[in-house]
């Protein structure tokens, strides 16, 4: 019932819409002291919108100052007016010759026209109009403007920016602080990527919704109220016939804004497909390598990236379609507005003509402030998306709230525990029942191991004891109380937790043991490293306990870690102790020491411990036995045996593998045997406990005189899999911070252009459009001047000509520019894309084939590595694509713009250049900033980052340690630096935005001076002063727009630059060259002749230390030893993932690194420990072993009955389609093994490498496996790499390593005879070292 109602209630949440925070929400988290910043910013905001319509006013008076000079000019140019008295009037002598001429009695039209004009003239002024001094005026109207738009602009961005900045900070806190009090059940069904992501881009699309934007919104939104004002009041009924056009341009602009938004929902999330894939095969790149699987990966991500492609093409022909549409209109509606406006002006004489340019230009730059007041609307929206979710999750009240205070202390703690009737199962997998009624009872002081296949709810107990998770129904009791009604933190601190894969954070071994328990002195982290047998080895490290133990503990092999966890648990001395399988992932030298650490911490408390491998718990109070989330039985290990029931069966099957191995040893050790046989039988009581400890102690010492060195593996001594977990810390210590990312030059364009070479036609007809699209403003201010003059033409027929022939152009241009916009969205659109496209692949494909050691550079992590694919390559676009087309548009209409205006006036159009370059330099110095900021920013965002990720992968045992406080208040800590950074780029970001805006009204005073000055002077004509200073401005906003795309270009070559390094670096093993030995008898002998080895990110500490051993084909070599002596080391050298630094890797004798590389892997089939899956279906996974041909259905399912998968998979309803989930998570242990020799198996290779590949399952399925593996075995040369000596005994050679070579080998009969490690190791099941 509950699983459906939790179905309901996700079907709903879907349904939701995706915006659900209004507007004014977005700034719930502002103090008094912000709401009073934001209001005066809006306040300036406001006044400085109204700036450029005030601007208008001032325009239409010095328009008709203009027209009315000129008109006089043209009077007085007829030779028959003059000026008198401040009148113009007609020459004496002229009248009276015409009077005569008028009494001849055939009176033609030509004299007609004359006679006309004798008329008495209208009272036209002359003389009065000092056309220098008017323009001097104007110009300090323009100067004062400008200077107050400085101040205003400033004040309105700095404000914002700044309670933005505070605002910011304080979101992030509470964000990061909430996300940290989350039950574990959030976390369960929220990805740590996606909430990583959030806390970066998501708060970072706040800030942009509610920083500048607003402030740019108020004032371009003011300027369009201001411009229909001036419009309405000077002259409504033009300014209603513009209106009634623009719904249409609104239309347009709102269809384009849905359509990009859904369009680009759409190519996110294609790519977030092909994003996933890039993460799964990067995550699992040894696997990718050691299948050969690089083309197929390449191919499968491709296909991933077309859907992006087509959507990418599908939004830049909308665009350009709706770019084009608009131009149209506006075109049309110039043409409308000027052919009614004139007639209004010239037939009705209701306007002058500046009162129709002011009308014309109030509704002109209302509409243009409106569309860039758009953008700011984008940007809103994505903040509100973005707030959504994180006001959501700030608003959610966690189920267990583990910082709350409520809930009560016990006085005294007994620490009986105990399960009534509880039934559970997780919160991302309704369907699955875990636990099923689930009764157990836990004694204090005792002991008690829960047993049990996997996946039976062991783990899943102690998780509840932990408070994780509440139980759907019944309840866990602690002394009697429900421990729901007891305080988190209080409870937490009395549970001391020993995971199977402990986490360490990366800080000292010393800090970590204190998260146990804060303030704790160095004694007691010393007392507690020598209770759980840490103390020697740390103080063999250089640095004791200040040594750093790497990102996720990297630097420490498993014994060291689990040890460490350990003394971490006990500091907190803790009255109940949880022990989930602490000692599985260790081989024998490590368990034993880890075992005899936790027997002898447990005793006196309530410890509950989880294990497979029966030895460790033979020795507890009481074991449980698990099944199907009940407990099936109880009792001591004797009381249960006899039973002969479950518990019976488990370890008859344990003990048979062992029996058989030491049937020999039995009877050179019969004196050890005796005594630990009675031990195990009887139910081990306090005095036997110890002896039986005594003698594993002498056990050991005896081995530690057979080899000299401490048996303890040195810091350096790493296992493989530890070196797996990055290993950033130590290499970061070692370099400077700053040497993180290598600086690396901007890419030559032509170079990025060169991969865009195949589009060229696309280019070409693109940049033509382009050049056309520029080429339309100045001939847009040549029409508008034309237009002016056509006002003081005197002669009406003339005038109406020349008017309608001009309004007919503006048509012209407006249709050409519809289809010229659209071609140069689709071309750009389309090359652009193909371009993203195909970096990406190229991308991908170069990182596939680089070496492995490549990828053990931090730098180089999975995470790294996918945004590199995901930002750098659609940045590229930045230098091509749609980018090109504005330059070449920009670059058209400033070169058009300049040569007409040297044309029509040479000295005003240098006088107005000498202002281009501080407009041209505000613009790019803006961009120039942001990029600098945006580096600052990013590193200052980095340190928080990394807490805040540690934090979240580590969130259990977070939540164990009860440490969330400390993370936070970590945290909060490291958002200063940003912040600060925030307020100093508030100041400059405002001093150049008001800098840029002020620029433009000194420009216009200067020019219409100067302008003046050359009309009376030099003669020249008013409407050429026009034409050339808007066809100079309308070049200047182009160039400011070239210079916004700067920016864009800078960080184009910054990552193209970036691209090109990964394209260009050779990898030291090539998978793709076809150079090396290939032959056809392969046979898989194997010789090792003295390798030395270490890896390359730690050159330090050496790995092998001249490794000797041969395999014969078709033979068996079995390596055992001490984690980190080098095991599989030595397989990821016969793989060349790695090659030796000295001595060589024989294969058929011929030297590994002259064999080619593809060719050797295809040879070799590998089952890990953890093997890794892929998300897709059972038999694609198996598929996946041979990927240089097609395989069929019924090899997949042979392969699959050799592993003794076939049954399970036939058991499933979809079959060989069932999907594996994410690196194989819907199935268990021992599923995802079988499924890794399946494929292993369908390569047929010639030497098979079996990397522990069962010792992390439980007895029933080690069993099938063991068995599947042995099938697979014969007749291939076979290297083992195990812990359990049970899997190895019937090996031909058993090679015995350590401290990166071998100490003795022969087969089990022979290393038995010597007497020496192997022997000891057998018969007392104690450690190698």
């Amino acid at each position: 019932m509950t699983a459906t109602k939790e179905h309901e209630k996700a079907q709903a949440n879907k349904e939701l819409p995706a915006v659900r925070v209004g507007f004014f929400q977005l700034f719930r988290f502002a103090t008094c002291n912000e709401v009073a910043m934001m209001v005066v910013g809006s306040v300036c905001a406001v006044l400085h919108g109204s700036a450029q319509p005030l601007m208008l006013l001032v325009f239409g008076l010095l328009t008709d100052t203009f027209i009315e000079y000129d008109i006089e000019l043209n009077e007085l140019s007829d030779e028959r007016k003059e000026c008198v008295n401040n009148t113009i009037q007609w020459k004496k002598n002229y009248t009276d010759t015409l009077m005569q001429g008028m009494n001849q009695s055939h009176i033609s039209a030509t004299n007609y026209s004359s006679w006309e004009t004798l008329a008495p003239l209208r009272d036209r002024s002359c003389g009065l109009l000092n056309i220098e001094y008017e323009m001097t005026l104007f110009a300090f109207y323009y100067v004062g403007i400008g200077a107050a738009v400085f101040i205003l602009g400033y004040i309105q961005i700095s404000l914002w920016v700044t309670a933005a900045a505070k605002q910011i900070q304080l979101i992030r806190k509470i964000y990061f602080s909430k996300v940290m009090r989350m039950e574990i059940g959030w976390f369960d069904c929220t990805s740590v990527g996606e909430l990583n992501t959030r806390m970066s881009d998501d708060i970072n699309k706040i800030n942009d919704a509610i920083a500048d934007q607003v402030a740019i919104f108020m004032q371009r939104f003011t300027t369009f109220v201001c411009g229909f004002c001036v419009g309405f009041v000077k002259g409504w009924k033009l300014t209603l016939v513009i209106v009634a056009a623009s719904p249409l341009i609104g239309f347009g602009a709102g269809l384009m804004a849905l359509f990009v938004a859904k369009l680009t929902g759409k190519e996110l999330q294609a790519y977030a497909k092909a994003g996933a894939i890039a993460d799964e095969v990067l995550s699992s790149i040894r696997t990718v390598a050691a299948f050969g699987g690089e083309k197929k990966e390449v191919q499968r991500y491709d296909k991933n990236l077309v859907s992006a492609q087509r959507w990418g093409i599908r939004k830049g022909v909308i665009v350009g379609f709706f770019t084009g549409y608009m131009w149209l209109i506006i075109f049309l509606c110039y043409g409308l507005a000027f052919w009614y406006g004139s007639s209004l002006v010239v037939d009705t004489e209701e306007y002058t003509p500046g009162t129709l340019l002011q009308v014309f230009f109030g509704v002109l730059i209302a509409a243009i402030n409106l569309g860039q007041a758009s953008p700011c609307l984008e940007a809103f929206a994505a903040g509100q998306a973005a707030a959504t979710i994180i006001f959501e999750t700030i608003d959610r009240e966690p189920e267990i709230d583990c910082l709350s205070e409520a809930g009560y202390k016990l006085d005294r703690v007994k620490g009986d525990i105990e399960f009534h009737n509880v039934t559970f199962h997780y919160p991302s997998r309704p369907e699955v029942k875990i636990l099923d009624q689930l009764s157990v009872t836990v004694k204090s002081g005792m002991t008690t191991a829960f047993v049990g296949p996997s996946g039976a709810g062991k783990s899943t107990a102690v998780q509840l004891i932990q408070r994780f998770y509440d139980p759907k129904e019944g309840m866990v009791t602690l002394d009697g109380h429900d421990i729901r009604g007891l305080n988190i933190q209080w409870l937490r601190s009395l549970i001391g937790i020993v995971e199977q894969e402990p986490v360490l954070f990366a800080t000292t071994i010393a800090e970590n043991i204190r998260y146990g328990r804060p303030g704790v002195s160095m004694d007691d982290i010393v007392t507690a490293a020598k209770e759980a047998n840490a103390y020697n080895f740390i103080m063999d490290l250089p640095q004791r306990f200040d040594t750093l133990v790497g990102e996720g503990g990297g630097q420490m092999s498993g014994g060291q870690k689990q040890r460490i966890a350990i003394a971490r648990a006990l500091v907190r001395n803790p009255r109940i102790l949880l022990l989930d399988m602490a000692t599985s992932a260790l081989d024998n030298e490590s368990e034993a020491v880890v075992q005899e650490a936790l027997d002898k911490v447990s005793m006196g408390r309530t410890t509950i411990s989880i294990a497979h491998r029966l030895s460790t718990i033979k020795n507890a109070h009481v074991i449980v036995d698990f099944e199907h989330g009940q407990a099936v039985e109880r009792g001591k290990h004797s009381e249960l045996l006899d039973r002969k029931d479950v518990y019976f069966t488990l370890v008859t099957l344990q003990n048979q593998g062992l029996k058989a191995l030491s049937e020999k040893a039995r009877q050179m050790a019969e004196k050890i045997r005796n005594v630990q046989e009675k031990i195990s039988l009887s139910g081990a009581s306090s005095y036997e406990d110890s002896m039986g400890a005594s003698i594993r102690q002498r056990s050991k010492s005896e081995l530690s005189n057979l080899i000299p060195e401490s048996s303890v593996p040195t810091a350096g001594e790493l296992s493989p899999r530890a070196y797996a977990v990055l290993q950033a810390d130590k290499s970061k210590n070692a370099i400077p911070e700053e040497e993180d990312e290598e600086p690396v030059e901007p890419a030559p364009v032509a170079r990025i252009l060169k991969y865009n070479l195949p589009e060229w036609p696309y280019m070409l007809f693109g940049s033509l459009g382009a050049a056309v699209n520029g080429g339309i403003n100045p001939v847009y201010s040549l029409l508008f001047s034309q237009i002016l003059a056509t006002f003081s033409v005197t002669d009406p027929v003339a005038q109406r000509k020349e008017i309608d022939r001009i309004c007919l152009f503006f048509v012209m241009i407006g249709i050409i520019s519809f289809f010229t916009q659209m071609l140069q969205g689709y071309c750009f659109s389309k090359s652009g894309e193909l371009l993203t496209r195909r970096l990406r692949r190229l991308g991908f494909h170069a990182m596939l084939v680089q070496e492995i050691g490549w990828f053990d550079d931090h730098r180089n992590s999975p995470g790294a590595l996918t945004t590199r694919l995901a930002t750098d390559a659609s940045q590229v676009q930045g230098a091509t694509g749609s980018q090109i087309g504005m330059i070449v548009n920009s670059l058209t209409n400033i070169g058009v713009a300049i040569l007409m205006s040297f044309y029509f006036s040479w000295k005003l159009t240098l006088l107005i250049l000498c202002f281009l370059p501080f407009i041209a330099l505000s613009g790019g110095f803006q961009a120039k900033m942001f990029t600098g900021f945006a580096k600052q920013d990013k590193e200052a965002m980095e340190s928080a980052g990394r807490i805040s990720g540690e934090a979240l992968n580590n969130i259990r045992t977070i939540a164990g340690l009860g440490k969330e406080r400390n993370f936070v208040d970590m945290y909060n800590a490291q958002l200063d630096a940003p912040y600060q950074a925030a307020l100093k780029k508030a100041n400059v970001y405002s001093a150049c935005y008001a800098f840029a805006h002020c620029v433009f009204f000194l420009t216009t005073s200067a020019s219409y001076r100067f302008g003046g000055y050359l009309v009376r002077q030099e003669g020249l004509h008013f409407s050429l002063v026009f034409r050339v200073i808007s066809a100079i401005v309308t070049s200047g906003t182009a160039l400011g727009r070239a210079s916004s795309y700067t920016p864009d270009y800078a960080k184009a070559k910054i990552s193209a630059a970036r691209f090109f390094q990964l394209l260009d670096r050779i990898p030291q093993i090539s998978v793709n060259s076809d150079k090396g030995n290939k032959w056809d008898d392969f046979q898989g002998n194997i010789d090792f002749i003295d390798c030395k080895f270490t890896y390359p990110t730690r050159p330090d500490v050496q790995v092998l230390n001249g490794l000797n051993v041969a395999v014969k084909p078709g033979q068996t070599l079995a390596f055992v030893g001490s984690s980190g002596c080098g095991k599989s080391t030595s397989v990821q050298l016969l793989e060349r993932f790695y090659d030796p630094n000295k001595g060589r890797v024989l294969i058929d004798g011929r030297d590994s690194t002259l064999v080619n590389v593809s060719f050797l892997r295809s040879k070799i089939g590998i089952v890990s420990q953890e093997p890794i899956l892929f998300d897709c279906s059972i038999a694609e996974n198996i598929k996946y072993g041979d990927n240089s041909r097609d395989i069929g259905m019924d090899e997949v399912i042979s392969a699959a009955k050799k592993s003794q998968l076939h049954d399970f998979v036939m058991s499933l309803p979809e079959k060989y389609d069932t999907n594996v989930g994410a690196q194989g998570s819907q199935l268990s242990r021992g599923q995802k093994q079988r499924i890794a020799i399946a494929r292993a198996i369908i390569r047929d290779p010639k030497i098979l490498l079996l990397d522990e590949a069962t010792s992390a399952l439980d007895t029933e399925s080690e069993k099938t496996v063991q068995a599947a593996l042995d099938k697979a075995r014969k007749g291939r040369t076979c290297i083992v790499i195990a812990h359990r000596l049970s899997t190895i005994r019937n090996s031909d050679i058993i090679a015995v390593m350590s401290r990166g070579y071998v100490i003795e080998k022969g087969t089990h009969d022979q290393l038995m005879a010597l007497n020496g490690a192997y022997y000891k190791l057998v018969t007392t099941g104690a450690p190698i070292s």
